[in-house]
């Protein structure tokens, strides 16, 4: 490894100081006191003593998510579960947060019924770091910027999310009407709504298809992340057309629907649905099948290790819907706007992801100087 002009290749133990932090109850950790109290996967809640004031970083000691890093400002306590990182004097602890995030602490876990971490083994691991603060603390600053933007974004998200969850309670139950419709709203059974497509064909000695499957599914966007070859199958598909609804019928908790553009096959886990001719357009229905009020039932209707919706017990559930089928399609219309404006700024967010992956790459590496 070529060292740049300026840097030093030194160990953790070089620049920091690792500790564990201190034992507490569970008793004493709440939603209400002023603390934030973080452990082995982050936060844990909050609590009414701290146990350090200032800026660190926090690794994950034990755990799921253990390995991974935070950066914490003010005051918090560390459980035991949590190592706090302690920067010595010519050390920039924002600068240390990049490089721990950078190291994917994760592979040093040592395999036990408890993944752990060793903080003597952590200490010993080397990174490239420049000899001057002043340019550690640039790195950071300009890594910080990013997260900024980042963070931003994926609150402006969260943001749209919701009104679009209450423009659905609102429009999808006719607590809020839209301009120019006055038409009476009929409340039916769901087997009186849409129906579930019956059609289905064999794999073998089929030509090639576009086959979804369950996983190719992005739980609760709607989004197709992909798709196979139906000759590569050997069982049995549910056969749907351009503008049929796809919904997940095994573990429904996960939300997996889509409103296909094209014909295909789909996995028999999945229900074909299409609305009652004169009575509902599949695209509202694609908008009513992400109700909680759906999700909840057809959750209720389920097993226990492999739960699927059960539509002999959904069927008779009944929904109010606009005997306006141009009422429906303005609904859809704009609960579809909402959808387009949210996957624009997640794919901003994709990006933004990738452009702080690349910065981390060349600025933690010395590739590209700041100062």
């Amino acid at each position: 490894m070529v060292v740049p002009e300026g840097w030093e290749k030194k160990k953790l133990n070089q620049l920091v100081d690792m500790k564990s932090g201190l034992s507490i109850t569970e008793r004493l950790i709440n939603d209400f006191d002023p603390y934030p109290c973080y452990g082995g996967n982050g936060l844990r809640g909050y609590t009414a003593s701290y146990t350090h004031q200032g800026n660190f970083a926090l690794i994950g000691r034990q755990g799921a998510l253990c390995g991974n890093v935070a950066f914490v400002s003010g005051r918090f306590f560390a459980s035991e579960h949590a190592i706090v990182v302690t920067p010595f004097q010519n050390t920039d602890i924002k600068y240390i947060y990049y490089i721990l995030d950078d190291m994917k602490l994760n592979q040093y876990s040592e395999s036990s019924a408890q993944p752990g971490l060793s903080v003597a083994k952590i200490l010993e691991l080397s990174h490239l770091v420049p000899s001057d603060k002043t340019k550690q603390t640039a790195i950071a600053e300009a890594l910080s910027d990013v997260d900024s933007l980042i963070a931003s974004l994926e609150k402006l998200i969260a943001k749209k999310k919701a009104i679009k969850q209450g423009a659905m309670q609102e429009l999808l139950t006719g607590q809020k009407r839209l301009p120019g419709f006055s038409g009476e709203w009929v409340i039916l059974p769901l087997v009186r709504i849409f129906e579930i497509k019956k059609d289905k064909i064999d794999s073998h000695n089929s030509k090639a298809v576009k086959c979804i499957e369950l996983e190719h599914i992005e739980t609760e966007s709607g989004r197709l992340l992909g798709w196979t070859d139906l000759k590569k199958q050997q069982s049995l598909k549910n056969v749907f057309r351009a503008g049929d609804v796809l919904y997940g019928r095994l573990r429904p908790y996960l939300k997996k629907y889509h409103y296909p553009l094209f014909d295909g096959v789909c996995s028999t886990e999945i229900w074909v649905l299409s609305g009652i001719s004169g009575i509902a357009i599949n695209i509202y229905i694609y908008y009513m099948i992400q109700c909680d009020w759906f999700t909840n039932v057809a959750n209720s209707t389920t097993g226990t290790k492999m739960p699927r919706a059960d539509w002999s017990l959904l069927k008779d559930m009944i929904a109010s819907i606009p005997s306006d089928l141009a009422e429906q399609r303005d609904i859809a219309s704009i609960l579809s706007d909402m959808d387009v404006e949210i996957e624009q700024l997640e794919k901003k967010l994709v990006k933004y992801r990738l452009i702080k992956q690349g910065m981390m790459q060349e600025l933690l590496t010395g590739r590209i100087r700041l100062v």
